[in-house]
């Protein structure tokens, strides 16, 4: 029975109001445009020498050169999720992660066929920064880019590799992952071959919520399972309005928002009446399929 209500985020301008990186900057008097300046001419200029590299995970080789050169001081995986303490996010996080689930719990005849809802997370961010911030009790699963450290002459350990990197393209693997039940059923992998009846969560029952065109794999294959895909943009900012509404005009996405989720806002009412509506289709669905295998008792013949 799969009767799970999935809402899957992206984190960075989503969850919270900066880059997930800010406080390494901050931290260590590092200019952030300088920074990001060195990681975006590097594509082209491995380019120039018949390289192809990834524009969305190359600044992580940045944060590992830089914390091997001592730019940023120790820098390592417990320190990648110390910095997650330090970011600010956007209004009415986590309570809106709460909210969504209390909706389903709360009422009764959604109990009835175990209907509920799980919170993820979706990044090409650090895994580690976000498992340090406050909503990693609130979600079910994490993924982001993943790197392991090496100890220095001095006994100091320091990032050294990246053993596992999400872009913007494969986020649409980790979907797949969470549509099959990876990690949570024995034996299934995200290339087993398993048909609709038996996967975990259900396209349809998913609501994938990001801030822009650099979702647009992901935004696209939810579209395509008949789920629903919301785009949240920074409050008066007119550049970012302009292009998720250009985002929606395209079909690209449901709806869009003011990055606020506090009570009574759009984005609030948005996504609780999205699980409303999910959990009241799976209720009547799973009412008619009870039927429709239920037969009459025998009765005595008069």
């Amino acid at each position: 029975m799969a009767n799970v209500i999935a809402i899957i985020w992206d984190f960075d301008k989503t969850l919270i109001s900066e880059y997930m990186q800010t406080p390494i900057f901050e931290d260590n008097e590092i200019d952030a445009d300088m920074f990001w300046r060195e990681v975006n001419s590097f594509p082209e200029k491995m380019q120039k020498e018949g390289i192809r590299v990834n524009k969305d995970t190359c600044y992580l080789n940045f944060l590992i050169k830089y914390a091997k050169d001592g730019r940023f001081k120790g820098l390592n995986n417990a320190k990648l999720k110390e910095y997650g303490t330090k970011l600010k996010f956007y209004k009415g996080v986590p309570e809106i992660f709460e909210k969504t689930k209390r909706i389903v719990e709360e009422e009764s005849k959604y109990k009835e066929y175990d209907i509920k809802v799980e919170h993820y997370i979706v990044s090409t961010g650090t895994a580690e920064t976000i498992r340090g911030s406050m909503v990693v009790d609130y979600v079910e699963d994490i993924w982001g880019c993943e790197l392991i450290e090496e100890e220095t002459a001095n006994g100091e350990k320091v990032l050294s590799e990246v053993v596992y990197a999400l872009d913007n393209t494969s986020k649409t693997r980790a979907l797949f992952e969470i549509n099959k039940g990876v990690g949570k059923r024995d034996g299934v992998e995200v290339n087993s071959k398993l048909s609709e009846e038996f996967r975990r969560v259900k396209f349809e029952n998913m609501i994938y919520i990001a801030d822009g065109p650099s979702d647009i794999p992901a935004f696209s294959l939810i579209n395509k399972g008949n789920g629903s895909t919301f785009a949240i943009y920074p409050k008066g900012d007119e550049k970012a309005f302009r292009q998720v509404e250009k985002m929606r005009e395209d079909g690209r996405i449901n709806m869009y928002a003011e990055a606020d989720y506090s009570e009574n806002t759009t984005a609030y009412m948005w996504i609780c009446n999205k699980v409303r509506e999910y959990a009241d289709r799976i209720y009547s669905a799973e009412k008619l399929r009870l039927a429709n295998n239920t037969s009459s008792a025998p009765s005595h013949i008069t």
